[in-house]
């Protein structure tokens, strides 16, 4: 089970996944230069969680589902 629907329209384009996950692990990196450790280690973990779910099992998903074919 997935936390987001990647089969929402929005969440279809490959630069909208990568520009989330970028956003986050770039905010982690703020928090950490500001002193803050603990949003750091929460930002940067959300980060890790949107590259594995939008890219890593993404991916394994789409590979194993059937493909409609019209033959």
């Amino acid at each position: 089970m997935s936390f987001f629907d990647l089969s929402h329209p929005w969440l279809k384009p490959r630069w909208v996944r990568g520009t989330i996950v970028a956003v986050c692990l770039g905010w982690a990196g703020v928090e950490w230069f500001t002193g803050s450790p603990g949003w750091a280690i929460l930002f940067a973990t959300a980060g890790a969680y949107c590259a594995y779910d939008f890219f890593l099992r993404a991916g394994s998903q789409e590979d194993s589902s059937p493909q409609d074919r019209d033959d």
